[in-house]
């Protein structure tokens, strides 16, 4: 069995949570304040999420000029730092506010291949949200995988909006595996780690992520 989202199935095919802009943008003052912060989003023409932060979804085009702007600005060390920080926030966000405290409650007294499966259709129930007009998949290998311990989950997201138009030397969604990471590791397993094993960046045709514990 395949689980897919797109967002035109949900909501308008060019939206994407809030958390892509509002994470950034804390990750960013953490590494180099408010200044930092400002001239990264003045570079994406997107200044005034700063004087006011967006609350619902937002266009796409936000979030991609958003990380090419970042590309522009920053290395790629500093680059992977942020994503990756501002992934962990959104996952903290979502275990705050988005996912109820019995759920996560539940989900950590059950064996981790159970959890993992229940996670895994939540996720997928809520790609849009994360996906824009891209697709998001659970492969059929990952779902046995899932039933037999859990090692490895693929996951796999197509026409990735915050790689759209990057062309880099390595894997360039920290942003989306740190987000995996952090529910995985708090929800399933405390061992659980996420690793972006192929990126439309570097000329894949979809972003692929194994995650194992």
């Amino acid at each position: 069995m395949t689980t897919s989202a797109t967002a035109s199935a949900v909501a308008p095919a060019s939206r994407i949570g809030p958390n892509a802009i509002t994470r950034v943008d804390e990750a960013l003052r953490e590494v180099g304040g408010a200044g930092l912060a400002q001239g990264v989003f003045e570079r994406a023409g997107l200044a005034h999420h700063l004087r006011s932060p967006p609350s619902q979804m937002v266009d796409e085009q936000d979030v991609i000029r958003l990380h090419h702007a970042l590309r522009a600005l920053l290395g790629p060390g500093e680059v992977e730092r942020v994503a990756r920080d501002a992934g962990e926030r959104t996952a903290a966000y979502l275990l705050a506010h988005r996912i109820p405290r019995p759920v996560q409650a539940l989900l950590r007294h059950l064996p981790a291949p159970l959890a993992s499966r229940v996670l895994l259709r939540a996720i997928g129930a809520h790609a849009w949200t994360f996906a824009g007009s891209g697709r998001f998949e659970v492969r059929p290998g990952g779902w046995r995988a899932a039933s037999r311990g859990g090692r490895p989950v693929l996951l796999v997201l197509h026409d990735n909006p915050t790689c759209r138009g990057i062309h880099t030397e390595g894997p360039a969604c920290a942003y989306h595996a740190a987000v995996f990471e952090r529910l995985f590791t708090t929800l399933v397993h405390p061992r659980a780690r996420v690793a972006e094993t192929a990126c439309a960046s570097v000329g894949a045709d979809a972003c692929r992520f194994e995650v194992r514990w």
